[in-house]
């Protein structure tokens, strides 16, 4: 059995496809970590949702900040753009089916026999880890109840980026979302950014850091992998914090990581 973890697929099908035939994955037995962004963008948002909702037993995603944006655009609270390539799934007579799939979805994945957290963005210097898992259940929770369009109506919302300042549970719900699925950035306080999408190296700003190196409240014997950021290409600089979104979409590759032989694999965009 081998366990592997790969970066924003964004309905670059075939690519994900040649990724797992170069690692002989093997449904029965092998298991795979999703870092959400299943979709947007990208040319076969249909094929790809076939495909996980087909080997759930095998392939565990958490929901990125395009899956999310997908959902609301399906609840009719968010318009299309032509850019998203959502049509394929607002056509087609088995929405309800994506959208169940993905509204069932984390936002995240605790591994404690791996000491492995898995989100989008990363999470919060604001929190510790039972912050984040408990804040991404009541997140959860909110989708597939009665309130999921209320939350999705609501969570386009950049002011609420600081944990100190939110006293309702929608509020902690739409940081939660901020949190894990868009920021990259933190500024001196911890305070989420979802402007500033270019590398450490590029920042001009002196105010903002990448989240992860403002990690005092992390355990430093956890490794947290994420996606998102695609400008990083993969590089933190820091085993603890493995980054795997290397912009497949982007026409550069899309990477995955397995986790017994710490050892990294890469399949070449073909768009």
């Amino acid at each position: 059995m081998a366990t592997y973890f790969i970066g924003d697929i964004q309905a670059c099908f075939d690519e994900f496809i040649l990724l797992l035939q170069q690692v002989n994955f093997n449904h029965q037995r092998d298991h795979l970590y999703l870092v959400g962004d299943l979709i947007g963008r990208g040319p076969q948002a249909l094929e790809t949702l076939e495909y996980l909702i087909a080997h759930q037993n095998s392939i565990h995603p958490v929901l990125g900040n395009h899956d999310l944006h997908f959902l609301a655009i399906s609840y009719g609270v968010k318009a299309a753009k032509k850019n998203d390539n959502f049509d394929c799934l607002l056509q087609s007579p088995h929405l309800a089916k994506y959208c169940d799939y993905l509204r069932n979805l984390p936002l995240i994945i605790h591994l404690p026999e791996h000491k492995i957290i898995v989100s989008h963005a990363g999470i919060s210097p604001q929190w510790d880890i039972k912050n984040a898992i408990d804040n991404a259940q009541l997140v959860e929770q909110y989708l597939i109840g009665e309130q999921a369009k209320t939350l999705l109506t609501a969570m386009y919302n950049n002011s609420i980026n600081d944990w100190q300042q939110c006293s309702t549970p929608l509020n902690k719900a739409i940081f939660t979302i901020n949190s894990l699925t868009r920021m990259r950035y933190c500024d001196n306080d911890g305070h989420l950014d979802f402007y500033e999408k270019c590398s450490p190296s590029s920042n001009k700003d002196a105010t903002l850091s990448p989240w992860f190196l403002q990690r005092a409240s992390l355990n430093e014997d956890y490794r947290f992998i994420f996606g998102h950021w695609a400008s990083l290409m993969g590089m933190t600089n820091n085993n603890q914090f493995i980054a795997l979104d290397t912009g497949c979409l982007w026409q550069h590759w899309m990477t995955a990581w397995k986790l017994e032989s710490n050892s990294y694999f890469r399949q070449n965009s073909l768009q």
